[in-house]
C-alpha cells in the first residue's frame, strides 16, 4: 500500500477524465490514479492467502487459484466500472504486486521469525513505519492519499507489535509449530457459524470503542500542543497532526485485535 500511494504521487498521472467516464466514488477523486491500490490490494490479499495455505491445507489447487482470480479480476473491473481507473492503473497495480511477491516471498518465512527475534523489534516495527508516514512525499494539493497510507500501514505496525506481545508474555494459547502442518479445512456446523459471528460481532465492539477513544485522546493532546481549536477540519489535515493522530490510532486498533480481542475471547470463554 505505501509503495503503491507513493507512486501514486510520484507519478501524477491523472484519473479518467469525466466525460467521458461516470465517475461514482467522490472521496478519493483528487487522488491520483497510477497504480490502482484497489487492484494492488486485491491482488496481494488473494494470492498471498493462496501461497500460504496450499502447503498446509488440502484443498484442490486449482480450486484456489480460481478463486484467487476471480477476487482480484473482480475488484479490478469494480475500479473500471466506478470510472476510478483506466485499465493501465488498473494493470500496473496488478504487476507491481506480482514483483513485490515474487522478491519477498523466499523471505517470508524470517520475516515470520523477525517477532521473536529481539526486544528491540518492536521499537523498529513503530519507528520505522512512522518514519515513511510522515516523511510521504509532499502534494501539489490535499488529498486523502497520505491519510489512508497512513492508516494502512499504522494498522500493519499494530498488528506486528500484537504479534510480538503475543510471543514475548506468551499470550498465544497454542504455540505455532515450527513446521506446516497438512490439515483438511473443518466443515462449517451452525455451532461453529454461531461462535465464529459472536466472536467477531464482540471483537468489532472492542475494536470500535478502542479505535474511537485512542482517536479522541490523540486528536485532543495534538490540538492542545498545536495550539489549535478544536473541531478545526482544516488543522486535523495538517502533517504534524494528520500523521501522529491517524498513526497512534490505528496502531492501537492493530493491536487490539491481535492482543486484546483474543484476550476477551479467552476470558468470555469462546476459545
Amino acid at each position: 500500500m505505501y509503495i503503491g500511494q507513493v507512486a501514486k504521487d510520484i507519478l501524477k498521472w491523472p484519473r479518467p477524465s469525466s466525460p467521458p467516464v461516470v465517475k461514482l466514488e467522490k472521496r478519493v477523486v483528487a487522488e491520483y490514479g497510477m497504480p490502482s491500490t484497489h487492484a494492488m490490494a486485491a491482488t496481494a490479499i488473494s494470492f498471498t492467502l493462496l501461497i500460504s495455505t496450499m502447503d498446509r491445507y488440502q484443498y484442490p489447487f486449482a480450486l484456489g487459484l480460481t478463486m484467487a482470480v476471480v477476487f482480484s479480476t473482480l475488484v479490478c473491473l469494480s475500479r473500471l466500472y466506478t470510472g476510478m481507473h483506466t485499465v493501465l492503473d488498473v494493470l500496473g497495480g496488478v504487476l507491481i504486486t506480482a514483483v513485490l511477491i515474487a522478491l519477498t516471498y523466499p523471505a517470508w518465512t524470517l520475516i515470520d521469525s523477525l517477532d521473536s527475534a529481539s526486544p528491540l523489534f518492536p521499537v523498529c516495527a513503530i519507528v520505522v513505519p512512522f518514519f515513511l508516514c510522515y516523511n510521504y512525499p509532499v502534494s501539489d494539493y490535499y488529498s486523502p492519499t497520505r491519510a489512508d497510507t497512513t492508516t494502512v500501514v499504522a494498522a500493519g505496525a499494530g498488528v506486528t507489535l500484537g504479534f510480538w506481545i503475543n510471543h514475548f508474555f506468551q499470550l498465544v494459547s497454542q504455540p505455532t509449530p515450527s513446521f506446516p502442518v497438512i490439515r483438511s479445512i473443518p466443515a462449517l456446523t451452525t455451532d461453529m457459524l454461531v461462535l465464529g459471528l459472536t466472536k467477531f460481532m464482540v471483537g468489532i465492539v472492542l475494536i470500535v470503542l478502542v479505535r474511537q477513544l485512542v482517536q479522541n485522546l490523540s486528536l485532543q493532546v495534538l490540538f492542545s500542543w498545536f495550539k489549535v481549536v478544536t473541531r478545526n477540519k482544516e488543522a486535523r489535515r495538517r502533517l504534524e497532526i494528520e500523521v501522529p493522530y491517524k498513526f497512534v490510532t490505528y496502531t492501537s486498533v492493530g493491536l487490539c485485535a491481535t492482543t486484546f480481542v483474543p484476550m476477551l475471547h479467552r476470558f468470555l470463554g469462546l476459545l
